[in-house]
This record gives C-alpha cells, sequence and structure tokens, in this order.
C-alpha cells in the first residue's frame, strides 16, 4: 500500500490538469505557459536547491556506475535504434531516448526511495548524474536541432549552459556544494517557494496537454502508434532495470546496494521529458504519453523489484 501511495498524488495532479483544460479554466496557452514556468523558473530552483545541499564527498562509485550503464545502454537504444525502427526525424530522437532511460528521480523518486530503500542517500547521486550528465547531453543535441539547417555551431553549444537555465542552476548549484556556500535566509526562502511549485506545476502541465493533444476531428494529434510506445514502455520498465541488475552482479555489488539501483532504474519517465519536449516543440504527444503509461505501469516492475531483492 505504500508503494501505491506514492503514485496517487501523481494521478491525482494529472488528471486535475486534464480537467481544468477540458473546462476551459486554463485557457488556450494554459499547458504551454506552465511548460514554460517550470522549465525557465521552477525547475532550475528545485535543481540549484537540492544540489547546492548535496554533499559532493563519499558517492558510492559501483552503485552509480551500475546505474549508469543501464541508463546509457537503454537510453541509447530508444534515441537511435528505436526511433529508427519507427521512422523519426533525428530531431525527435533525442525525446525518444529521454523516454526511455531518463528516470523520475525526483517526485516519485524520493517517496520510493524512502518507502522502499530506507533513505535517498543514493537517489540524490541519481539525481545529480542526471542534472550534470544525462541533462545537458539531451540539451545540446535539442538546441543543435533547433537551428533550421541542422548545423552544428560552436558558439551557440558552448554558450548553453548560460542559456539554458535548467544547466546553469545545476552547475551553480554544484559551485555552492563545492564551496559550501551558504544563501541568506530571504533568497533561501524564495527559491524554496518557487522550487516547491515544480513538480506540482510540471504534472498540471502535463495532464493539461494531454487534451489538448487529444486526436479530434479539427486537428489530428501528432500521431503516436502503440507499437512505439510499447517498445519505450519495455525499454523504461523491463531492460533497464534488468540491465542495472546485470551491471549489479558484475560490479559485485552488495544486496542493499543492488536494490537501491535496481529500483532506481525501475522509476517511470520523468515528466522533465513532456517539459523539454514542450520547450523545444517536438515529441510532446509522444513524451506525455509515455510519462503517463510508464508511471501507471511502474508500479509492478517497483514492486517485483522490492519483493525479489528486498
Amino acid at each position: 500500500m505504500s508503494l501505491v501511495s506514492a503514485f496517487v498524488p501523481i494521478w491525482i495532479l494529472t488528471a486535475v490538469g486534464y480537467a481544468a483544460c477540458r473546462w476551459g479554466l486554463l485557457g488556450e496557452a494554459g499547458a504551454s505557459v506552465l511548460g514554460r514556468f517550470v522549465f525557465h523558473l521552477a525547475m532550475p530552483a528545485a535543481l540549484f536547491l537540492a544540489l547546492s545541499r548535496m554533499p559532493l564527498s563519499g558517492f558510492a562509485g559501483r552503485p552509480l556506475l551500475a546505474f549508469a550503464v543501464s541508463t546509457a545502454v537503454v537510453l541509447g537504444f530508444g534515441w537511435v535504434g528505436a526511433s529508427r525502427l519507427f521512422g523519426r526525424a533525428p530531431g525527435e530522437r533525442p525525446i525518444w531516448g529521454m523516454a526511455a532511460g531518463y528516470v523520475n528521480s525526483a517526485n516519485l523518486g524520493i517517496p520510493i526511495a524512502t518507502q522502499v530503500l530506507g533513505d535517498v542517500s543514493f537517489l540524490a547521486e541519481v539525481v545529480l548524474l542526471q542534472a550534470l550528465v544525462v541533462t545537458p547531453v539531451i540539451l545540446v543535441a535539442l538546441d543543435r536541432h533547433s537551428d533550421p539547417a541542422g548545423r552544428v555551431r560552436v558558439r551557440r553549444i558552448a554558450s548553453l549552459p548560460v542559456r539554458n537555465p535548467v544547466i546553469l542552476a545545476s552547475l551553480l548549484g554544484v559551485a555552492c556544494s563545492a564551496a559550501d556556500l551558504q544563501l541568506p535566509s530571504a533568497a533561501d526562502a524564495s527559491l524554496t517557494l518557487l522550487a516547491g511549485a515544480a513538480v506540482p506545476a510540471a504534472l498540471v502541465a502535463l495532464g493539461a496537454s494531454l487534451h489538448h493533444t487529444a486526436p479530434s476531428r479539427a486537428e489530428p494529434a501528432e500521431p503516436v502508434g502503440v507499437a512505439e510506445l510499447a517498445v519505450i514502455t519495455v525499454l523504461k520498465l523491463v531492460a533497464q532495470p534488468v540491465i542495472a541488475y546485470a551491471a549489479g552482479l558484475a560490479l559485485h555489488l552488495s544486496a542493499p546496494q543492488l536494490l537501491a539501483v535496481v529500483v532506481c532504474a525501475g522509476l517511470p519517465t520523468a515528466q522533465n521529458t513532456f517539459i523539454f519536449g514542450q520547450e523545444y516543440g517536438v515529441g510532446q504527444a509522444f513524451a506525455n504519453r509515455a510519462v503517463v503509461v510508464t508511471t501507471t505501469l511502474s508500479l509492478a516492475t517497483l514492486a517485483a523489484a522490492a519483493t525479489v531483492l528486498g
């Protein structure tokens, strides 16, 4: 029952966003405005606070390596393999890879780690890996493909950390942690309030987008095949935890470490996938469906991992 309780707020807030959009409470641009608010303000505040408060010493190298291997393999296959199988354009492929291998380490990961693992120490390392390694790779690719000519512009990519609030906030958070800097109380309180809006606003935006992208006679939605959604779901909820388990065995992890790696790898697709897709105008319909489907079905994966390895 504790696992189910961690999912209930996610389902409720997504449903609230859908209902609010259906009833006209958010206006025509509601989902887009909420998404931009999350991407440019709330998410950077949340990442900055999380990383600035995270000690950079004492990382568990082998467990994090096992998780990183599972992320790289599954994200790479979703990026290149699955997208090519279904004829997706190169500009869409980063979102497909993210849907396959980028886990929901924030709003769902924290309660799941607390319930199943007893603490969030390893989850914090996963957050750092995704924020400082995976996210920049995806955003650089999206930024490159946003250029109409598809050119790699060195100056534009080099300036991405300054122009992209997600990467900039992550780097500043790590710098503050390394320097052991403390924010003034007023600044800390303001950022805490802003960060608290990231998860609910992202979920409401996700739900609102489900209404906007629903098929209609007047304007058909971006086509999302059942087969490709099924492939991404299997990659996320089956392949990634299985690969993490195999990598953990190869690295001789202890039983608690193996459980932590598999549980974190079995988390569903992060709603950031939809936020990034919306920001760059690619794969939005696919991203929101991937988030909803994997979030709904991941309970089975997580329960199986906790039962077998716990």
